[in-house]
Formats: C-alpha cells, sequence, structure tokens
C-alpha cells in the first residue's frame, strides 16, 4: 500500500521528482487517507479496476481511500508533483461548511483541469501548504487544515467542468489489472499472448477469452491501440523520425507502422504530426 500517514498525525505532503518512466511496482491501496496531487510537469496514466484515465501537467488528480490503483508514465517528460495524504478527520471543517455531497463529488472527479492562470495560482497553494508543514509551530495543523480547505474550495470553483474521459469504464479483476498493467510498462517489447497470460497466472486459452470478454476487445488490438496512443503523443510532442517512433512503441519497422497507423487513424504519421503542430 502507499505509505500511510505518520501515527499521530491527520496530513502530510511531500514535492518530488522523478524520471519519466517512474512507475507503482504494484497495485496499491490507501487505507488511511485520501489523497490529492498537484502535477508540476510530466503525463501520468492510472488504472483502477473500474476505470483508466489520466492526468497532466497543470492538473490536479485525487484518489480516495480503498481504491486499488497503479500509475505509468506515458511520455519522456520528467514527473514532478506535490502530493498531499489527509484523514476523513481532517477535512471535516470543509464538509462541514461547504458540504459532504461537494467533497464526495469533488473526489468522484478523479481529476480537476484548469485554466493556465489557475494552475499557476493552485501550484503556489500547494508550494505554500508545502513550506508551511515544514515549520515546527504548535499551530500548525489548524493552519494546515484551514489552507486544505481554501485549496479544496479552489479545486471546486476553478475547474474546468468537463468530464474525464475512461479509456475503459468496465470492471476488472485482478488478472485483468496486472495484464493491462504489464502492457503499459512493456508496450514497446515484443509482447505475447502467452507471456502476459503468463504475467496474470491464467493459461492463454482463458486468459484470451476473459480478456476479450472483461475489455471487449482481443488482446491483439488493445496492445495495438495502446501503442498507437503512444505514438500519437511522440509524433505530437516529439521531432523524433517515424522509424525512431517506431521501434520505440513495439513496431518492428517504420512501414509496418505508417501502414497500421493510417488503417487506425485515417492519416500517415507524417500527416498526423502536422494536424497536430501547434
Amino acid at each position: 500500500m502507499p505509505y500511510p500517514i505518520p501515527e499521530g498525525q491527520h496530513f502530510t505532503i511531500e514535492h518530488a521528482r522523478f524520471s519519466s518512466d517512474y512507475h507503482m511496482p504494484s497495485m496499491q491501496m490507501a487505507s488511511d487517507h485520501y489523497s490529492i496531487g498537484y502535477t508540476v510537469s510530466g503525463d501520468r496514466r492510472c488504472i483502477t479496476p473500474t476505470k483508466t484515465y489520466e492526468y497532466h501537467g497543470g492538473d490536479v488528480a485525487m484518489q480516495i481511500p480503498y481504491v486499488y490503483h497503479r500509475t505509468v508514465g506515458q511520455t519522456d517528460t520528467p514527473y514532478e508533483r506535490f502530493l498531499i495524504k489527509f484523514t476523513p478527520e481532517f477535512a471535516a471543517p470543509f464538509i462541514s461548511h461547504v458540504g459532504q455531497h461537494i467533497f464526495d463529488e469533488l473526489f468522484r472527479l478523479k481529476v480537476c483541469r484548469f485554466p493556465t492562470a489557475s494552475q499557476e495560482k493552485i501550484k503556489r497553494m500547494f508550494a505554500e501548504i508545502n513550506e508551511e508543514y515544514q515549520k515546527d509551530t504548535p499551530y500548525k495543523e489548524f493552519i494546515l487544515q484551514g489552507m486544505l480547505c481554501r485549496l479544496l474550495c479552489t479545486v471546486w470553483e476553478e475547474r474546468i467542468a468537463e468530464e474525464t474521459p475512461d479509456r475503459n469504464s468496465s470492471p476488472l479483476t485482478k488478472p485483468m489489472i496486472d495484464a493491462i498493467y504489464y502492457i503499459e510498462t512493456h508496450y514497446n517489447q515484443n509482447l505475447t499472448l502467452t507471456e502476459t497470460a503468463r504475467t496474470a497466472c491464467l493459461s492463454t486459452a482463458y486468459f484470451s477469452r476473459l480478456f476479450h470478454a472483461q475489455l471487449g476487445i482481443s488482446f491483439s488490438e488493445y496492445v495495438s491501440n495502446v501503442r498507437i496512443h503512444y505514438a500519437k503523443i511522440l509524433l505530437s510532442q516529439s521531432r523524433k523520425s517515424v522509424t525512431e517512433i517506431a521501434l520505440e512503441t513495439g513496431f518492428c519497422s517504420g512501414d509496418y507502422f505508417s501502414t497500421h497507423f493510417k488503417a487506425k487513424t485515417g492519416m500517415t504519421p507524417i500527416a498526423f504530426r502536422k494536424h497536430s503542430a501547434p
């Protein structure tokens, strides 16, 4: 599970930087806290038993207790974030004055996005909370409680009113969660059905049927979709050649990648790059 809040405390915050390929090594679940984090830079994907969602630099991501999840990187941008953990009791003033329904709805959203000006404002708020947390004063927890309330209000009021699209909204069993995580972290390698089934501790035939039943598509199509997704990111965010992108996303050659990409998207990789250019 994630590191718990230290005994006797109700709140923690950390500011950390990771390499772009940082990922959680296993499914984890918090049992004693909510979490809310600001992504300074980087692109992340969170896999849960019920849905998969993404967040990026400038976004606020939230997680409730008792939900298994894994996060993986999406691009070669280094990952930097502030992460706050707090007990349900610590949020009592917010719930009392703003309402339980607002609190629940906020955390149901999973990810909130903001206009540029609000991003900077919220980043400063996280930094100020982190600075206050480092102090050793008798009133620290009281002050932090007020700062958290202000942060939650700001996130609620200044978020862009939109739903985060789910890449997968079907409930997943643990073997499928393990398989998806394996695909997400090994898509650039020579993935096989048999090898992935082994990571889920299932026979190849049963795994293939279960995968299609729970995800609605075949294993090979899912892997292809993941590879195309990452190829789109590289095409729009880097100047790497089509051949380089093909090899980095698990395709055997540039020509095969181009043919497959056009069949999936209706555009060649070069046309997609031009279309996505700012």
